[in-house]
């Protein structure tokens, strides 16, 4: 079974990007990587003050709602940050893709 990747694209609130960009790159990131999932970004827009893009990566479609209830469901999601992050997100999709090139096995680490 191939990797997948989601693209999800948010938009913020009116100058809520930085905030929430710290908050998910220094909080966010290094549980979601303990966890098993691998991210990569933030790449904030050129054309847009208030939107940014993150990829996240699963092993295969059949491990990514497991992960993700790790992370929602757990202590600093539920805690901490869905209090604080979910009022700077004005809106957001997430479009699921497969791995079609094999991104998994080459994910830069985003700790380096």
């Amino acid at each position: 079974m191939a990797a997948v990747i989601e693209v999800r694209t948010y938009r913020t609130v009116p100058g809520g990007r930085e905030t929430i960009i710290a908050m998910m790159t220094s909080c966010a990131m290094p549980v979601l990587a303990e966890i098993g999932m691998k991210m990569l970004g933030p790449f904030p827009s050129c054309e847009d003050a208030d939107t940014f893009v993150w990829l996240r990566a699963f092993p295969d479609a059949g491990s990514r709602d497991a992960l993700k209830q790790a992370f929602y469901g757990g202590d600093l999601w539920l805690n901490e940050l869905e209090a604080k992050v979910m009022p700077l997100i004005a809106h957001y999709e997430s479009v699921l893709v497969e791995d079609t090139v094999g991104l998994w096995q080459v994910w830069p680490d985003a700790n380096q």
